[in-house]
């Protein structure tokens, strides 16, 4: 098991990823996978919310 989230992983379960984390969760998968940041799903999905 690899670990790190790749643009090929989001969208093979973008439907998942949709339907249970939301829209914004894939917004990041996917800037994630581009800007080729190693990184796992779980930090991506339970990230905190950020403070204002």
């Amino acid at each position: 098991m690899r670990g790190v989230i790749t643009l090929r992983d989001v969208l093979a379960n973008l439907g998942v990823v949709l339907r249970e984390f939301g829209p914004l969760c894939v917004a990041r998968c996917v800037v994630a996978s581009l800007c080729r940041r190693r990184t796992t799903f779980l930090e991506i999905a339970v990230r905190p919310p950020r403070s204002r």
